[in-house]
């Protein structure tokens, strides 16, 4: 499933943006993938971020994003556009770019002392060195046993057993519940996507998702569900989605606001 995605103005000419309107109009703050054309770097409210142009021929208009994850500006362009297009595009948009850096917080590593949330509420990780290596979660605290330089890797290790764990148990009951069959489930790491289903029913969830509220995960879950029925976004398969959750459409409204921001921790 992609992460939903704010309106944009449709450009029907040329890619070019030759009169500069509102950002909130023609800045999608999710993106695609594609082919790098060009790497450098923008300076930017005091930060120099380094700065990535991709080519994607699906894509129609040029699209600015930010990487929360890689903490890098992103910007898509169609097949017609051309690296100094973008870059036109980019510098239009500066005064929106600025806006977002202020907004975004700080990279934060799993790492003694940090608080991520886990199921949407706030845990601080507590490395215990004396400890027998392993993890534990107790009130709103995570333990980490074993030598501190695998504190990291311990957490997400966790992290990714408790999303399998809390996926696989909510596809399942839903799953039955409109009598299909889930064949299969992985976890990745995607940038711009939070599920997907496969026509053999295979279901494939970011793991990041373990992270956000437990509405949040019930949706995600159960609009990937759904496809097994409904293998489209027709009126069929929102209508599906909505009887498999009570969350749809305030947690799509969370995805939107506040997803990105999960790529910041780890």
């Amino acid at each position: 499933m992609a992460a939903p995605r704010k309106p944009v103005l449709r450009r029907r000419a040329d890619p070019i943006v030759k009169k500069k309107i509102e950002p909130r109009q023609q800045v999608s703050l999710e993106a695609g993938g594609g082919r790098v054309i060009a790497n450098d770097h923008l300076e930017v409210a005091d930060r120099r971020l380094p700065l990535v142009f991709l080519q994607n021929k699906r894509a129609r208009r040029i699209i600015l994003r930010l990487d929360h994850g890689k903490a890098r500006i992103v910007v898509v362009l169609p097949t017609r556009a051309t690296r100094k297009e973008g870059h036109r595009f980019l510098l239009q948009n500066k005064g929106w770019i600025r806006e977002r850096l202020e907004l975004m917080p700080p990279r934060e590593r799993f790492r003694h002392g940090a608080v991520i949330p886990f199921m949407g509420v706030e845990h601080r990780i507590r490395h215990r060195p004396r400890a027998v290596p392993g993890i534990w979660r107790e009130d709103n605290t995570i333990h980490v046993g074993g030598p501190r330089e695998q504190v990291s890797k311990r957490v997400e290790n966790w992290l990714k057993r408790e999303a399998r764990r809390e996926l696989e148990r909510r596809a399942q009951v839903k799953a039955m519940r409109i009598d299909r069959t889930i064949t299969g489930l992985t976890l990745r790491d995607p940038r711009s996507r939070w599920g997907s289903c496969t026509p053999e029913g295979v279901l494939s969830f970011s793991w990041r998702l373990i992270m956000a509220p437990r509405p949040v995960i019930d949706y995600v879950v159960a609009h990937e569900v759904a496809h097994l029925k409904e293998l489209n976004h027709g009126g069929r398969f929102w209508k599906l989605t909505d009887t498999l959750t009570r969350h749809m459409e305030s947690s799509r409204g969370w995805l939107l606001q506040s997803g990105p921001s999960l790529h910041r921790y780890g």
